[in-house]
């Protein structure tokens, strides 16, 4: 098994140093909470700085020139995409593996403490990290989705999503639209992502489709939107002149198991037993708060 980053289990650069200090500083309001318990989503909210941003663009672009020499670190990259660059959007699992910028987000306690926060632990365990990469003037869409759709081989669900724009990203640019309330709805079937964009629509009842009202989240690059794991979300093409890059970190409770023990839960990783407590180097706590 080819070595990463991934054995690094606290920040290895200083290219945050804002997130020095105490951490109750980085925790959301009450009206916060309760609007994103009742919405199943949350944003714009502030994650990083002009130069952090700069930074982590330098370094993508760095990751996107050399995709192949990566793709024995990266957990996946979207095969459609390698298939249809010119219709599907480029995503790919990983980058935290490979960069050390990225491997540091994943500690940033900006973005760890209102995590935990809303998953309602001390204790916060890191998943999986993804990128999202549209071109200007772009046809690629993400379809609408339920992120637990894809993550039913670990229990129970108690996963949470930030995504960070690396640009400023709104309808034109093929911002994420959520349905609020759709975190209620139960688990749906997951989507193809080099499908159509309303695939999942077929599979809604009629409650449901009738309360699939989409609602944009325009960003400013550095800003963020949390989502629920079960909230329907997705995206449209990019129609601009700009490219719409996002950064997306996925966590989940600290007693989070396997519940397949058939394959790894990511490419590379080691194999779980079927109820194992998922954990070890690809896994990593990011946040204790249970002593403090």
């Amino acid at each position: 098994m080819t070595a990463g980053l991934e054995s690094e289990h606290a920040p290895i650069t200083d290219c945050f140093p804002a997130t020095e200090g105490p951490l109750d500083r980085f925790e959301l309001s009450g009206e916060d909470v309760t609007l994103f318990e009742r919405q199943g989503f949350l944003g714009p909210i502030n994650a990083l700085n002009s130069e952090e941003v700069k930074d982590l663009r330098a370094r993508l672009d760095a990751i996107g020139e050399r995709i192949e020499h990566h793709r024995e670190l990266l957990y996946e990259v979207e095969e459609a995409w390698l298939e249809r660059p010119d219709e599907v959007v480029l995503h790919f699992l990983g980058a935290w593996r490979v960069d050390e910028l990225f491997h540091d987000l994943a500690f940033h306690p900006g973005l760890t403490v209102p995590l935990a926060q809303l998953l309602g632990v001390e204790r916060l365990r890191f998943w999986h990290d993804q990128v999202f990469w549209k071109p200007p003037l772009h046809p690629g869409v993400v379809p609408w989705h339920q992120d637990w759709s894809y993550w039913q081989r670990t229990t129970p669900e108690n996963h949470i999503t930030i995504h960070i724009s690396l640009d400023d990203a709104d309808e034109e640019s093929g911002c994420l639209h959520f349905i609020p309330g759709s975190h209620r709805w139960g688990a749906l079937p997951a989507a193809s992502f080099g499908g159509d964009i309303d695939q999942l629509r077929a599979h809604l009842d009629e409650d449901q489709r009738a309360a699939f009202q989409p609602v944009a989240t325009p960003l400013k690059a550095g800003q963020a939107s949390i989502h629920h794991s079960s909230t329907v979300h997705g995206s449209f093409a990019n129609r601009s002149n700009r490219p719409r890059r996002g950064v997306v970190l996925n966590f989940m409770g600290p007693d989070t198991r396997c519940t397949d023990a058939e394959a790894p839960l990511l490419q590379g990783c080691p194999l779980f037993a079927a109820g194992a407590l998922v954990e070890g180097a690809f896994f990593p706590i990011v946040l204790d708060r249970s002593s403090s």
